[in-house]
C-alpha cells in the first residue's frame, strides 16, 4: 500500500536529486569580479561564427562571456534580446526592416535606429558584407530548364518544379509569400529545415531552395543563384544589434566588439562559413583565426578543442546527459505533484472533470516552439523555460491516468470502505489511490517517455541536453553528431520505461499486479 507520505517523499527526493546532483550548473563557479556579457546567435553557422567573434572580443576587453549558441530563428533570438535574456547578437538590416519591424514601415537607417530605440535597442555600423536571400538550383538544372532569373519560375511549364524552403522563409514578411505575389509564382513549396534542404537538393527530392548569398554550400553543391530581377529582396547588411542598457553598462566591452565593423567582406564570410561547415573547423577557432589575422587579437581557445574527437564526444555525452536528465526529472517531478491532485479533484467533483481535462488538453496542443517563445520573457533563456514547457506537456497523461484509475475502481469496493466507516480522506489514501496506482503510474510513465523526446527542443533556447548535438549535426550535415544525441535519447527513453517497471512492485499493490498477470 502506498501512503501519502511515500508519494510526497518520492516527488521531493526526485526534485532534490535532480536539482542538486545533475544540475547542468553543478561545479561551476562564477567569477563575480568580471562583468558578464550574454551573446546570442541563431542556429546557422554564420551567426555562430560571428557570435564567437563577439565572445573573443569581449574577453579581450576583460569580460566573462555566456554565448547562447544555435538559439533558433529570428523571432526567438530577437525576443530574447528584447526581454533581457541576452545583451547582443548579429542581425541583418533586411531582416529587421522587412520582418521584425515590418509594421513600422521603415525606409532608412535613421528610422530603423529610432524604431529600435523605442524598444531599448540599437544597432552599430555594418560589418561589411551583405548576406541577402537568394533562390538556388543545381547548375545542371538551370541549364536544362533555361532558368537564369526568378521571374523565369513564373512560366507555366515550371509550375511543377519541386521547391523546398526553410520554415522561417515560408513565414517571413520578406520570404515566400511576398516573393510569390511579386513574381506570380505558381509552385507549392515543401517546408524543410534550412540545412536539410541542401541534402534535398543533392538527392534530387527538391530542385530549388532558399539560401543566403554567403552560404558556403552554394559553392560546395555547385548551386546557381537566380537573379532577383524585380529587386524583391532588400539589402541584408550584417550589424550588431544590442541593448541600450548594455551600451551604458559596459561601453568598453561594446567598443571592443564594434572593432568588427567594416572588417568582413562577402568573400571572407563565405570562406569562414566553408571552414566551419565543409572543413569541420570549430566556429570558435575560425573566429579566433580571423581576428588574429585581421585585427591582431590573440583569442584564448577552450582547451577541449585540442582534444581528440573521441574525448570530446565522451565529455559532451556526460554533459548533455546531465542536462537532459535535469530537464526531464525536474519537470516530471513538478508535474506529478500537480497532476495527481488535479486528477483527484476531477474525480471527487465530476462537474470539474471536463474543465480540468479541457485545460490540460488544450495545453498539450500548443506547439512547443510557441510555448518556448512565450516563456523566454518570463524566465529567460536556459533550462527553466524548457522545464516549464515540459511540465505543461506532462500534465495531460498524468491527470488522465489518475482520473481513469479512480473511476475504474469497482463500486462494491467503494461501498465496502464506506460500510467499514472509513472517512473520505482515509478512503482516498487507503483504498482508492492504491487501487488506481497502476493507472496513475502508467500516466507518469507515458509523460516521462514523452518528456525524454520533447526535451531535445530545449537546445533551441540554450537549455542543452541531447538536442544540442542533434541540432549541430543537422547544421553541419554530420551524422555522427546527430547520433550522439539521437541514440542516447532513445536509450534513455528505454531506461526510463524499464525504471518505472521496476518501481511498479513498490507502488502497486500485489493483488492488482496478480490480477493484471504481472506476477
Amino acid at each position: 500500500m502506498t501512503t501519502p507520505t511515500q508519494w510526497r517523499r518520492a516527488g521531493l527526493v526526485a526534485t532534490w536529486l535532480m536539482a542538486g546532483l545533475i544540475s547542468p550548473a553543478m561545479g561551476q563557479v562564477s567569477d563575480v569580479q568580471k562583468p558578464v556579457v550574454r551573446i546570442g546567435s541563431k542556429k546557422f553557422t554564420e551567426s555562430i561564427i560571428l557570435g564567437e567573434m563577439l565572445a573573443h572580443l569581449a574577453r579581450d576587453a576583460g569580460a566573462d562571456v555566456e554565448h547562447a549558441r544555435e538559439l533558433g530563428g529570428t523571432t526567438l533570438v530577437f525576443n530574447a534580446l528584447e526581454s533581457d535574456g541576452i545583451d547582443i547578437y548579429p542581425e541583418y538590416t533586411g531582416t529587421l526592416i522587412a520582418e521584425v519591424l515590418r509594421e513600422d514601415s521603415i525606409r532608412n537607417d535613421d528610422e530603423l535606429q529610432a524604431a529600435l530605440a523605442k524598444r531599448g535597442l540599437a544597432i552599430g555600423g555594418r560589418l561589411g558584407f551583405n548576406n541577402t536571400y537568394a533562390i538556388g538550383l543545381k547548375e545542371e538544372t538551370t541549364e536544362k530548364l533555361g532558368l537564369t532569373k526568378i521571374s523565369d519560375l513564373a512560366d507555366a511549364k515550371h509550375a511543377r518544379l519541386k521547391l523546398g524552403f526553410s520554415e522561417e522563409f515560408m513565414n517571413r514578411g520578406d520570404g515566400w509569400p511576398g516573393l510569390a505575389r511579386q513574381y506570380r509564382l505558381p509552385q507549392q513549396p515543401k517546408v524543410l529545415d534550412h540545412d536539410l534542404a541542401y541534402r534535398g537538393i543533392e538527392s534530387g527530392s527538391i530542385q530549388a531552395t532558399d539560401l543566403y548569398s554567403t552560404d558556403a554550400e552554394a559553392r560546395y553543391y555547385k548551386l546557381r543563384l537566380l537573379e532577383d530581377d524585380r529587386g524583391y529582396f532588400p539589402q541584408y547588411h550584417c550589424v550588431l544589434l544590442y541593448r541600450l542598457d548594455f551600451a551604458q553598462r559596459l561601453p568598453r566591452v561594446l567598443e571592443s566588439m564594434r572593432r568588427m565593423e567594416g572588417q568582413i567582406n562577402n568573400i571572407e564570410m563565405i570562406e569562414m562559413n566553408a571552414q566551419a561547415k565543409i572543413d569541420r573547423v570549430h566556429e570558435s577557432r575560425v573566429a579566433a583565426d580571423y581576428l588574429r589575422t585581421k585585427l591582431g587579437v590573440e583569442a584564448r581557445l577552450d582547451p577541449k578543442l585540442n582534444q581528440s574527437r573521441w574525448r570530446q564526444a565522451v565529455g559532451n555525452l556526460w554533459l548533455t546527459t546531465r542536462q537532459h536528465l535535469f530537464l526531464v526529472a525536474v519537470s516530471l517531478a513538478a508535474a506529478i505533484m500537480l497532476s495527481v491532485p488535479l486528477g483527484i479533484w476531477a474525480y471527487k467533483y465530476p462537474p470539474l472533470a471536463q474543465a480540468i481535462l479541457g485545460v490540460v488538453g488544450i495545453i498539450q496542443t500548443i506547439p512547443s516552439m510557441a510555448v518556448l517563445v512565450f516563456m523566454i520573457p518570463l524566465l529567460g533563456l536556459g533550462p527553466w523555460s524548457a522545464i516549464v514547457a515540459l511540465f505543461l506537456y506532462s500534465l495531460l497523461p498524468i491527470v488522465r491516468g489518475t482520473l481513469t484509475g479512480l473511476r475504474e475502481i469497482p463500486g462494491h469496493l467503494k461501498e465496502s470502505a464506506i460500510v467499514l466507516g472509513l472517512p473520505a480522506r482515509a478512503r482516498l489514501w487507503m483504498v482508492e489511490l492504491p487501487m488506481a496506482s497502476r493507472s496513475i503510474l502508467s500516466g507518469i510513465k507515458t509523460a516521462a517517455v514523452i518528456n525524454v523526446g520533447t526535451a531535445t527542443i530545449g537546445a533551441l533556447i540554450g537549455a542543452g541536453g541531447y538536442g544540442q548535438p542533434i541540432l549541430t549535426g543537422i547544421r553541419l550535415n554530420d551524422l555522427s553528431l546527430i547520433l550522439q544525441g539521437a541514440i542516447p535519447a532513445a536509450v534513455l527513453a528505454l531506461m526510463v520505461q524499464a525504471g518505472f517497471d521496476l518501481l511498479e512492485p513498490l507502488l502497486v499493490p500485489r493483488g492488482l499486479r496478480l490480477a493484471a498477470g504481472k506476477e
